[in-house]
C-alpha cells in the first residue's frame, strides 16, 4: 500500500468522527509516520500509534503558548499486520479513534472498560 493510500485511509477515519468530537479537538495535528522512533516506542512492542500532548482534562488556565497535540499513526506496524484490505482500514480506523480518545482524556483503563483496547 502506498503512503497516500494509508493516509486518506486516516482521513477518512477523522471525517467519521461525530461532530461532538470534531467539536471538543483542539490544538491538534495528525501525522503518518513510517514507523515510531525508540522514544515512541521504548519496548518495541511494535505501536500502533500514539498520541502526544496534553488531553483536554488536563489542560488548565494557563494553557496557552504550546505547541498542536499530535496523534501519530504508525505505517509499518499496521502493513506488519498481514491483514485484508478492509480489515486494515478497520484497524485503521480504531487506531486512530483510540489516539483522539486520548486527546479527550480517555485513559487507557476508560478505554478497556468500553471495550476499545
Amino acid at each position: 500500500m502506498r503512503r497516500s493510500q494509508f493516509e486518506r485511509i486516516v482521513d477518512e477515519a477523522l471525517e467519521s468522527l461525530p461532530q461532538w468530537v470534531v467539536d471538543a479537538v483542539n490544538n491538534l495535528h495528525v501525522v503518518v509516520e513510517p514507523w515510531p522512533t525508540r522514544e515512541q516506542d521504548p519496548d518495541g512492542e511494535g505501536i500502533l500509534g500514539i498520541y502526544e500532548g496534553v488531553s483536554l482534562l488536563e489542560r488548565g488556565v494557563d494553557y496557552s503558548g504550546y505547541l498542536p497535540d499530535r496523534i501519530v499513526v504508525f505505517m509499518g506496524p499496521h502493513l506488519d499486520l498481514g491483514l485484508s484490505k478492509a480489515d486494515l482500514k478497520a484497524e485503521i480506523r480504531t487506531t486512530v479513534l483510540h489516539e483522539v480518545a486520548h486527546h479527550l482524556g480517555i485513559d487507557d483503563e476508560r478505554l478497556t472498560e468500553l471495550g476499545w483496547d
